[in-house]
């Protein structure tokens, strides 16, 4: 294990061509060889390994969805494909109806249905049809009245999201039809306001400043969440939110031109996201946010999206740290990731912290994938992140592979220290990065408790940030084709 890397020890290296191995830098101490009690590689490789038999188990553990064998097709309850015809009506009497029988599919035919928000009821399976669409209004009034929501980590009466459910349990939406947001640069994402990579006329009347900030304000202050309700709103639905239910199925069908987040569950338990494909280039569309919800499988989906690809979420700051329900018990495997900020990323709104997350066999790249295996938090946020295994990752090109930053946003201001506990990353290789690592701590919270094991950097153009590090179990690290040691 390394001793405390002092602050400041390394910033932003650039790699050589030659001599790697022999890389030193003032204040960085390199670990010392294994001690004739250490166990072996091989030893320390099947205790990886063992580690995943809790995957299984978590997979195992999921109370899976069930429905009825009937069918209630939208068009017999008036649903029209017929341009500028609101479906809404019709497809609330669709459900209103297969949860009255018991239970069953709801289905989208071939078409494209125009909509407003459409909230599931227990036992409804939302089933599209190959060629359906169900294409949603960008006009916020289609999303009233306001509903129990949670948006960036934080509770508040709100816009409903496209597609919701509130303590509803056996849901679904299934299919290999198409669920189409339309956010645009006239639509929804102008709300975003003077954001830096905005691609929209500016306008003022419409920044989510204007709500953003006295939400946050009231959180802190701890308001009543019925309290937290806006006349003037420009917060931007999430496009999927389960809020409080069980035994969730989101799988085949793909999410397009999101106004927010995609898939959001939020205090849910018993989450299945299967083989969705997840493209959407707004400010803010991540893929998929699972907040403080327990037991999740993520699997064979496609991400290619304009913010994280997967992030789980904790609530932030105060509000999280009321409601105190982790993000737990999470499995992620088999994914494909291309554009986004980051592939697989824990925060940053993840005050109730996060436990016993499994991520294996994706692969990621793009030149607009930024971030590989990401962290992010700071002391206003805090967090306790443990109990993380990452490993057989395949990242084609990456600008910073792994970064686990205490800084993000407002960086050292607050009291509540994030500490990240038991990370191991095995199996990792990373064929073409701008840097290898973002490592940075706090000298008073430094990062420990890390594992790299086989991890290796084919082409990388510098070794990155370390600072403020206490520990870190290396075993077969290599950047440009030389040992490398932290």
């Amino acid at each position: 294990m390394t001793d405390l890397i002092k602050r400041n020890s390394v910033k932003t290296l650039g790699l050589l061509s030659a001599g790697l191995g022999l890389l030193s830098v003032s204040g960085c101490q390199t670990l010392p060889a294994l001690r004739r009690n250490d166990s072996p590689a091989s030893l320390k490789d099947a205790e990886d390994l063992a580690k995943w038999q809790e995957a299984d188990n978590i997979i195992a553990a999921i109370k899976p969805t069930q429905f009825p064998a009937q069918d209630f097709a939208i068009t017999a309850y008036g649903a029209n494909p017929a341009t500028g015809f609101d479906n809404t009506a019709a497809i609330k009497a669709a459900i209103a109806a297969c949860a009255a029988a018991g239970g069953g599919r709801v289905v989208v035919p071939a078409g494209r249905f125009e909509t407003g928000a459409i909230h599931l009821q227990s036992n409804v399976n939302l089933h599209l049809h190959d060629d359906a669409v169900l294409s949603f209004y960008t006009d916020a009034k289609h999303y009233l009245p306001y509903v129990m929501t949670r948006w960036e980590g934080v509770e508040l009466m709100g816009y409903s999201p496209l597609i919701y459910a509130y303590q509803q349990e056996n849901i679904a939406i299934t299919g290999k039809g198409i669920l189409e947001g339309n956010g645009s640069v006239t639509a929804w994402w102008p709300w975003k306001g003077d954001w830096e990579r905005r691609n929209w006329e500016y306008d003022a009347n419409v920044d989510q400043v204007k709500t953003r900030a006295p939400l946050f304000a009231m959180a802190e202050q701890g308001a009543p969440v019925t309290s937290r309700s806006f006349q003037e709103n420009y917060l931007r639905p999430p496009f999927i939110q389960p809020y409080a239910c069980k035994r969730v199925l989101i799988e085949g069908i793909t999410i397009r031109n999101s106004p927010f987040w995609l898939i959001n569950p939020v205090l849910s338990e018993d989450v299945i996201i299967r083989s969705v494909n997840c493209v959407s280039h707004g400010p803010n569309s991540d893929g998929c946010n699972p907040e403080s919800s327990n037991r999740v499988l993520i699997e064979n989906c496609l991400f290619d999206t304009g913010d994280d690809c997967i992030a789980l979420k904790s609530g932030r700051n105060n509000d999280g740290r009321r409601l105190a329900t982790p993000v737990q018990n999470v499995v992620i495997q088999d994914c494909i990731m291309r554009s986004g900020h980051g592939g697989v990323v824990m925060g940053s709104e993840i005050s109730g912290g996060a436990r016993n997350i499994f991520a294996r066999r994706c692969r990621m790249s793009s030149p607009n994938l930024a971030r590989g295996i990401r962290i992010k938090t700071n002391s206003v946020r805090g967090g306790l992140i443990e109990n993380v295994y990452i490993r057989d990752i395949e990242i084609g090109e990456v600008r910073d592979a792994i970064v686990i930053n205490f800084y993000y946003e407002e960086g050292d201001a607050g009291n509540f220290m994030p500490e990240v506990r038991n990370l191991h990353i095995s199996n990792l290789t990373v064929q073409k990065a701008q840097r290898a690592f973002e490592l940075r701590g706090f000298e008073r919270a430094p990062i420990s408790g890390v594992t790299l094991h086989h991890v290796h950097f084919k082409q990388v153009a510098a070794v990155g940030v370390l600072e403020n590090i206490a520990g870190v179990d290396q075993l077969d690290l290599s950047l440009n084709g030389q040992p490398f040691s932290i």
